[in-house]
């Protein structure tokens, strides 16, 4: 019988996710670390301008927008603006690169942002040591924040005993109700899903963008962070909460300048916990640089 010759298949490369799950060191940290970080933030912010500020004004533009859209429907607004928080350390990638940028001396400059958020699209056909776990992982906490926002909005809306119309809805019927826990409820079931998502992020995404690692690899981390420093790490949420509300309560004009320092500070937590010279530095792929 005639045979048929086939051409020889190509050589297996395992998946970027299937690769080695060897973590980087993990430092000890004094208690008032952050304290630190916020300070290097504030000083990151100032050398990079309105680079920085414009950040901060897109975030600020963009909770007057929510406001704008559920100003009449509370228990929605509640739920977004704090699923809002979830999806805060993707934003704050480009931040993380500036920072990176001034550590190394590199110039800081709209090109360095461009590239950040635009490197993705010449790797994501790469098998390994592309950009495109950022996306992926931008993408899990964006549908992590998704379904708080529905849950928080169910919640509220099917057990407050009156429509929650604004904000003086909220604090009588729900914060201040005489019977009822729905505001105990509320804030458990937030702090259950903040407490694992801020201990899998707290330097997921400046660790990603910093080294050839994987999403699993950059979770993984994240938590031996969380549990070499669980009370500097603790006063580093409360710090991102308090910030981030004082933000909100001086409505939204305080979040033009709280984002920037949050993300700044957030890549000297990642330089600060994380020894990651074990790890293959991400370079740009071949045509991007």
């Amino acid at each position: 019988m005639p045979t048929t010759d086939l051409p020889p298949l190509p050589p297996y490369i395992p998946p970027e996710d299937a690769g080695d799950l060897a973590l980087p060191v993990i430092r000890a940290i004094s208690l008032t670390q952050p304290l630190q970080w916020l300070a290097r933030g504030v000083g990151d912010m100032a050398r990079c301008g309105w680079l920085s500020l414009a950040h901060g004004i897109a975030l600020a533009a963009f909770g007057a927008f929510l406001l704008l859209v559920a100003h009449d429907r509370f228990w929605l607004l509640a739920g977004a603006f704090s699923g809002f928080l979830v999806i805060a350390p993707v934003l704050a990638t480009s931040l993380y690169a500036m920072s990176r940028a001034l550590e190394r001396k590199e110039p800081v400059n709209l090109q360095l942002i461009t590239k950040t958020w635009t490197r993705w699209q010449y790797s994501r056909f790469v098998v390994r040591g592309g950009y495109w776990c950022l996306v992926r992982f931008g993408l899990l906490l964006a549908l992590a924040g998704t379904g708080w926002v529905l849950t928080s909005a169910a919640l509220i809306t099917l057990l407050a005993p009156q429509p929650i119309l604004g904000p003086s809805d909220f604090l009588r019927h729900v914060v201040l109700a005489p019977n009822g826990h729905l505001f105990e409820i509320w804030l458990a079931l937030g702090g259950l899903m903040a407490a694992p998502l801020f201990a899998s992020t707290v330097i997921s995404m400046p660790l990603l963008l910093d080294r050839r690692v994987n999403v699993l690899q950059a979770v993984l981390t994240s938590w031996q962070c969380v549990l070499i420093n669980p009370a500097p790490l603790a006063l580093w949420a409360a710090l991102i909460m308090l910030l981030t509300c004082l933000g909100m309560v001086t409505l939204l004009i305080g979040l033009i300048f709280v984002m920037p320092v949050l993300g700044h500070a957030s890549w000297h937590a990642y330089s600060d916990l994380v020894d990651a010279s074990s790890l293959p530095e991400r370079l740009p792929p071949e045509g991007s640089a």
